[in-house]
């Protein structure tokens, strides 16, 4: 089977070599007190940082999940005011959230499918943190990284949060123009799930200074015990170690390729798959505006029989795919375009939907 879901996805190719290896060394025993734990927290930093171009002011946290981090840091990083960008269902859960923490929570939302122009937007005066999903698993909806970067030009003063989880690591964020992203392994580095990682500048630890003992920040997790502990390449708990010596050899080998060789195939493989939805007589690209189609999920409208019908066929003969999202789920399908669906599997994939 090759799985072009969007999450958990496809394995990198690597992982079954890893973890082989790590069986062999036994890293499931491994204590995250000891000091071979804190050489691999220490290698995965310096692999996250020459993968993302991270500022030096950056520090790298592990949690259990990116679903985590929407509420980690808004307990971490704001006291009433926040302002989200919803345009699917994920930047939404972000919103519910902060609602849910009792935040002044502030929305600017399109239709499912649509995207943002950074130069329509207006945050509200006071607003502490910016959340913006930079692509929408859901929608297959993206803001292109141009428009982030142009979001803290023209808003400097809140403290501008960054949901990267489908769009890494192929998003080439500028992180000297943004405060704060995360994603979790499942998608873009084809890992087992189980594993949030959170890039976090020193605006954002200063932010969470101020509020420590005025608020509940997040207590164990909070950004002041998990920068603490990172001090040390530690954690404040058991961490899943296996993930984070998983996540280190697959960076390490997406190094090796090369970030630029990623990003020109991804790119490639997003305009064969566009290309042939708008051509096809049976399919359609969802997502209209084609700046703001997302090149690592691809949504395709469906359009004369139930989306489950494909999902079989495809199935069938070896090919997953995913399944629209929510009110969506049987008019549309969604495909993974991460790095470790290769090429001959996007060709594949491409010739079966046409004989559809």
């Amino acid at each position: 089977m090759v799985y072009f879901t969007p999450g958990p996805a496809q394995l990198y190719p690597t992982v079954a070599g890893h973890l082989q290896t790590a069986l062999d060394k036994q890293i499931f025993s491994q204590s995250h007190r000891s000091q071979a734990f804190k050489d691999l927290y220490q290698r995965a930093d310096v692999a996250l940082r020459a993968l993302f171009g991270l500022p030096d002011d950056y520090a790298i946290y592990f949690t259990g999940s990116a679903t985590e981090i929407w509420e980690r840091s808004l307990q971490s990083l704001t006291a009433q005011n926040t302002f989200h960008l919803v345009n699917g269902s994920f930047s939404k859960k972000y919103l519910d959230h902060a609602k849910w923490l009792g935040r002044n929570a502030q929305v600017a939302e399109v239709p499912f499918g649509q995207g943002f122009y950074a130069q329509d937007l207006q945050v509200p005066a006071g607003t502490e943190l910016l959340a913006v999903t930079q692509n929408e698993t859901s929608s297959g909806v993206c803001m292109p990284v141009t428009d982030l970067h142009t979001l803290r030009q023209a808003f400097p003063e809140p403290l501008l949060s960054v949901d990267m989880v489908s769009g890494a690591p192929y998003a080439a964020i500028d992180f000297s123009k943004i405060d704060m992203a995360f994603f979790s392994v499942q998608k873009g580095f084809g890992l087992p799930a189980g594993l949030g990682v959170w890039l976090v500048n020193e605006r954002c630890r200063q932010k969470a200074a101020t509020l420590e003992g005025r608020q509940y920040t997040g207590g164990h997790y909070s950004i002041a015990a998990l920068q603490d502990q990172y001090q040390q390449f530690q954690t404040p708990c058991t961490p899943n170690v296996l993930g984070i010596y998983l996540l280190t050899h697959v960076v390490e080998d997406m190094l090796a390729k090369g970030i630029d060789v990623i990003r020109k195939e991804t790119e490639a493989k997003a305009q064969q798959l566009y290309s042939f939805l708008e051509e096809s007589e049976h399919f359609a690209p969802f997502v209209s505006e084609p700046a703001h189609r997302s090149p690592t999920v691809v949504v395709a409208n469906v359009l004369d029989k139930p989306a489950s019908e494909v999902i079989t066929a495809l199935k069938a003969k070896g090919l997953v795919v995913g399944s629209g999202y929510g009110a969506f789920k049987d008019k549309q399908i969604r495909i993974a375009n991460f790095p470790a669906i290769y090429q001959e599997k996007i060709d594949i994939l491409v010739n079966e939907l046409g004989i559809l």
